[in-house]
């Protein structure tokens, strides 16, 4: 049974968290060619020998393929100049369905269509779990008291729950971060509950000064503690609600996605916490186990990840089409093959490199290198 939960939760599932993502994103190159009056040859989710597979009747090759770790939407005349008239020589109804006959624009639309999908995924699916379960409403309760801090002091433990301060309810931890935030140095009266009896607790907040929402220095007072995960109240959000909660969570992931990557590039965080499809493996056994929300949630999170990647202006992805596509726009004619083929060799060793990078990255930190290790020694 260990066996069949594990090839489950650890292996099936992450295939069909990826086999999802990946129809999506090339389900969006596929869309926005077909109303441009492209015609698509092959739509495969992975990569290498056909296992099944069917034509539909605008002539598409739809196939499932044996190497499961991503797909591609095969379009008639793409990777062509779209200047070069004659090469190959086409009829006049084949250059109207040809990619590379497409104006540059329409082709920058196919192009960005994927990643463009990707965002929109990720949207729904934060929505729907917004919807259906709800937003997280974090109570008032203590999950890690910092040491030398005011709590500390006053005796809180982690699992303590805030009913009131100084006479005043609390249900939620906002409550508390807005009364204690504004008496810096004031003694303050708590009651709380730990292990099903209440305390009364005398805490003086320390002062400290922060930027408020104007830039205005303020003095504000901290308790010293952290908000503990297991209390939570879930709300349910209405339709329009949950579609803003929606793209709310996803410019969230965005920007700290960005802000990682700009802190990694400032030296200022390490790249151990670069992970590739090992890691995925991993976090979708441990979310599988949880629950199908909680796959939901990986899925959008990871939604957003492979629509930001492929935005990243690198040849041989999505973003580096779209950037040889600017130039073409502003030149008014492609750029010489040559630099294409150059610059898609360049792309292909660096996401070559990025694949043996992210996989050593896993390797470690699943202490597979150690256990081998062990082995030899």
């Amino acid at each position: 049974m260990e066996i069949l939960g594990f090839t489950w939760n650890y292996i099936v599932v992450f295939l069909l968290v990826l086999t999802v993502l990946v129809f999506v994103h090339e389900w969006g190159h596929y869309w926005v060619a077909r109303k441009n009056n492209v015609r698509v040859e092959v739509f495969s989710v992975g990569f290498g020998p056909e296992l099944f597979g069917w034509d539909d009747a605008s002539g598409t090759r739809w196939k499932i393929s044996a190497i499961p770790l991503g797909g591609y939407v095969k379009m008639f005349g793409e990777g062509g100049d779209a200047d070069d008239t004659d090469k190959p020589k086409l009829t006049a109804e084949e250059k109207a369905v040809s990619f590379h006959f497409k104006t540059v624009g329409q082709r920058a639309a196919i192009v960005a269509a994927g990643p463009i999908v990707n965002f929109l995924f990720a949207i729904i699916a934060f929505a729907v779990l917004a919807g259906a379960i709800g937003t997280a409403i974090p109570l008032a309760a203590v999950g890690k008291v910092s040491k030398d801090s005011a709590a500390a002091a006053a005796g809180f433990l982690p699992g303590d729950r805030f009913i009131a301060i100084d006479g005043e309810d609390v249900n939620y931890f906002s409550d508390l971060r807005r009364i204690v935030s504004a008496n810096p140095n004031k003694p303050l009266s708590f009651v709380v509950t730990r292990n099903g009896q209440q305390l009364n607790l005398n805490a003086t907040p320390t002062a400290s000064f922060r930027k408020n929402d104007e830039g205005v220095e303020t003095e504000v007072g901290l308790l010293g503690v952290e908000w503990n995960p297991e209390f939570v109240e879930y709300e349910r959000q209405n339709p329009a609600m949950a579609l803003w909660v929606g793209v709310q969570r996803t410019y969230f992931v965005t920007a700290n996605i960005l802000s990682y990557i700009g802190d990694m590039v400032a030296g200022q965080r390490g790249t151990d916490e670069l992970g590739g499809p090992l890691r995925i493996a991993q976090i979708s056994g441990e979310m599988a186990k949880q629950g199908v929300a909680e796959v939901i949630l990986l899925m959008a999170m990871l939604s957003v990840n492979l629509g930001l990647i492929n935005l990243f202006p690198i040849p041989m992805l999505d973003g580096g089409h779209l950037a040889f596509y600017s130039v073409e726009a502003l030149l008014g004619k492609p750029l010489g093959a040559k630099a294409q083929e150059y610059g898609f060799r360049f792309g292909l060793i660096l996401v070559l490199m990025l694949v043996v990078f992210v996989t050593w990255n896993d390797l470690v930190h699943l202490e597979v290198i150690e256990f081998i290790k062990g082995l030899i020694t």
